[in-house]
């Protein structure tokens, strides 16, 4: 059993895919608990076209080498 927690509403679903495609339905920053675990965040960003997220907003990075030759995110 997972619970999605909202800003005002908190609903039981089944599974982890249905606690994540009822958050995403939500549009709005949210808790999933269940199974030992703990997600947070807004879902919904499934694409990322010309630089921009589905609401216009800029979606802007690169991966840079540090000095250990590992791989890191960083924003521009």
């Amino acid at each position: 059993m997972y619970k999605v927690i909202g800003k005002s509403t908190t609903y039981e679903v089944h599974s982890l895919d249905d606690a994540m495609k009822y958050a995403k339905t939500m549009n709005e920053f949210v808790t999933i608990t269940g199974n030992g675990m703990e997600i947070v965040g807004k879902f919904g960003v499934d694409d990322i076209k010309d630089k921009k997220l589905p609401d216009g907003n800029s979606y802007e990075w690169t991966m840079r080498r540090d000095e250990n030759k590992s791989w890191r995110k960083k924003n521009v």
